[in-house]
């Protein structure tokens, strides 16, 4: 893969020179370990990494995560030599408004880059989940001769990385896994924000990451190119673990004034210190954003390459469709996201049953039916398996032997989200598991799937006060409107199980945002779909449920568990002579997504009692039932208590009485009655 150009030591320090024009165009940005690293980011592109630059996509190209994302502009720079679709005047706008070079690598904006990356920590643990999808993918697709499947996983991590409590959930599973595919490298500059690194940090990383049964080495300069290219090698050739590569490097390295300095971490070097550090690097001090000749064709070799890497593998692809025409058409429903036809005609339906069943309960059965429908769907929970009836029937584990269907995450919550989002960049359909009131310690990697635009699957189960006897700490309250207040994620809350069957059909058909599920422990009736309205206007998000003649002058809207509740007010109201309205409103994001026309037939804006029931916080709720004197919330207000389920819900008064009491209290503020 060693392309042929005689001056690495240019080429290296031409990436530099960038990275300092770039940073200080902008007045803005992260020089130092951009400098620092040029050599290691040049090496793997350069010696080891197969990818082609005007096909970023290719599906068995390498991988290469930037961890250390305030580090972007060797990114940028260092994808703008290797040929990939990166101006000269993409770089010259870094971090300004619109422009695809942005302060920290979004997927998207730029070819080439494979993940949003900024929050310290989330790429190496997102590596650990691209390099499951590269084992699971390569047993199920790959045959004797038919190497369809091969590539590796480059992370580079700075100590913040390495800080954080993400990276340790990480490595310890990759180590766990063996997964020997995936190398990371940890750039040991001992410079952070505030200072050095012994400020906070003086753990033995070696032996840290021996414990977890990787192979680990140190390059002790980064700059040393010969030792760096060995130790890769060595990496790249590791046969049954996970490989770090500890290479020690100078923040800023060649500025005069400033190697070294913490301040070079975060803000521009200044005109004279970059002339200077220029002329150390031998370059031109008043040039800028210039490549020399001699490292300018580098692009159209890396261009010819990659060609020719990509031509070799579609002709093995076309011998492998003529040889194994199944599975090659299962591969490319899974790079293209194209569902097997009809995968969701025979989904589960329910009974109508006044005690019903738990929504976790009736979604084991709805999941075991999309796994045989869906090869690639996969996943599981966070030790948590049997409490959120996640298991995947007659199925293997996946493991270090097996690439099974089956994930067994262990206790570590916000490795499981990233390493979801990890599969599912790798075109998988993937989900996690665990309690709801556990969506704290995955909340980044929530929001990175959802600023991703993936199609990861987050299940949550346990949803409420409805918890019961574990008490407060296991009982969500604000968790759904916190989930709710993140952007571009389907929060899913069923009334039923019905309810959860149809939502299945948008949780996969959706390709462009997250999804998180919310499920119930406790039983909840299976609604007479005969009586009221068909589950199947749940994919609107919001739907009218049951309904008097004429116009109504009482709404009830729940979600959830709340829903039959409602509906035992509703018939009591009715029986009253009332006009009255139940609304089931299981995923906000999507009825806000409706026409206005819709939303207004379910929830018109003129003057109605609108109580909304939900065993949960009240904020977010008022945009839909309004702030007037006859519009009220029912909800809880603290934290839970320990007690059976049913006891608790009247503790709170999450009951029918309270939502007949607050129609009448409404109905004194309103001129209907």
């Amino acid at each position: 893969m060693k392309s042929k150009i005689k001056n690495n030591k240019l080429a290296v320090n031409t990436i530099r020179a960038f990275v300092m024009d770039m940073v200080q165009k902008a007045n803005s940005g992260h020089p130092g370990t951009a400098m620092a690293l040029a050599p290691l980011a040049y090496t793997i592109y350069n010696n080891f990494m197969k990818f082609n630059p005007i096909n970023a996509d290719w599906v068995n190209r390498d991988r290469f995560i930037l961890s250390a994302g305030h580090a972007s502009a060797l990114l940028y720079s260092i994808l703008h030599l290797m040929g990939y679709d990166v101006s000269i005047d993409e770089l010259k706008n870094f971090r300004q408004l619109h422009s695809k070079a942005a302060g920290h690598p979004e997927i998207g904006l730029i070819p080439g880059i494979e993940m949003t990356t900024g929050p310290l920590g989330q790429g190496i643990a997102t590596s650990v989940g691209m390099a499951i999808a590269e084992k699971w993918l390569k047993n199920r697709f790959n045959k004797p001769g038919y190497a369809l499947i091969d590539y590796n996983i480059f992370a580079v991590a700075g100590d913040g990385c390495m800080m954080e409590g993400i990276s340790h959930e990480a490595a310890s599973y990759a180590g766990h896994l063996g997964l020997n595919n995936l190398i990371w490298i940890y750039d040991d500059n001992g410079i952070t924000i505030e200072g050095e690194t012994d400020l906070t940090f003086s753990e033995d990383i070696t032996k840290r990451f021996n414990s977890y049964n990787w192979q680990v080495q140190t390059v002790p300069d980064v700059n040393d190119l010969a030792v760096l290219n060995k130790a890769l090698a060595k990496a790249i050739s590791e046969k049954y673990k996970p490989s770090l590569i500890i290479v020690k490097s100078h923040i800023a390295y060649g500025s005069p004034n400033k190697q070294d300095s913490h301040s070079a971490h975060g803000e521009p070097l200044g005109v004279e210190e970059i002339k200077a550090t220029k002329i150390n690097y031998g370059l031109e001090p008043n040039r800028h954003f210039y490549i020399p000749d001699e490292v300018k064709h580098l692009a159209e070799i890396k261009i010819a390459e990659g060609k020719k890497l990509e031509k070799e593998w579609n002709e093995l692809f076309e011998k492998y469709t003529d040889k194994y025409p199944e599975l090659a058409k299962e591969f490319n429903q899974i790079q293209y996201q194209k569902l097997p036809v009809d995968w969701k005609k025979n989904l589960p339906q329910f009974p109508t049953d006044s005690i019903g069943t738990a929504t976790r309960k009736s979604n084991h059965k709805i999941l075991n039916y999309v796994v045989k429908q869906i090869p690639w769907f996969l996943g599981g929970a966070a030790d948590l398996m049997p409490s959120t009836k996640t298991e995947i029937n007659n199925e293997k584990d996946y493991n270090r032997n097996n690439c099974g269907r089956n994930f067994h995450f262990g206790i570590r919550e916000h490795a499981m989200g990233s390493i979801v989002n990890g599969m599912a960049l790798s075109k998988l359909r993937p989900f996690g598991a665990t309690f709801l009131v556990f969506s704290d310690y995955m909340r980044a990697s929530i929001r990175l799937a959802a600023m991703m635009s993936i199609p990861a699957l987050f299940i949550f189960t346990h949803d409420s006060i409805g918890v019961g006897e574990d008490g407060p700490t296991h009982q969500p309250i604000e968790h759904l409107a916190a989930l709710r207040a993140m952007q571009n994620l389907d929060v899913i809350r069923p009334a039923d199980a019905n309810e959860l069957s149809v939502l299945w059909k948008q949780v996969i058909e959706t390709k462009t945002r997250p999804s998180a599920l919310i499920l119930s422990r406790q039983a909840i009736p299976t609604i007479d779909r005969n009586k009221y309205s068909t589950a199947e206007n749940a994919l609107k998000g919001g739907y009218v449920l049951a309904d008097c003649n004429g116009k109504p002058d009482i709404i009830l809207i729940a979600t959830g568990s709340e829903v039959s509740i409602c509906l035992e007010a509703y018939e009591k109201l009715i029986a009253q002579n009332k006009k009255v309205r139940v609304v089931s409103l299981p995923c906000w994001n999507v009825f806000d997504h409706q026409t206005a026309e819709y939303r207004e037939t379910v929830l018109p804006s003129d003057d109605k009692i609108k109580i909304a029931v939900e065993a949960g916080a009240i904020l977010g709720w008022h945009k839909y039932v309004g702030n007037s004197n006859y519009s009220a919330v029912i909800g809880v207000d603290s934290f839970g208590k320990s007690a059976p389920a049913k006891q608790v819900f009247e503790e709170f008064e999450i009951t029918v009485e309270k939502i007949l009491d607050t129609v009448e209290r409404c109905k004194k503020g309103s001129q209907l009655f």
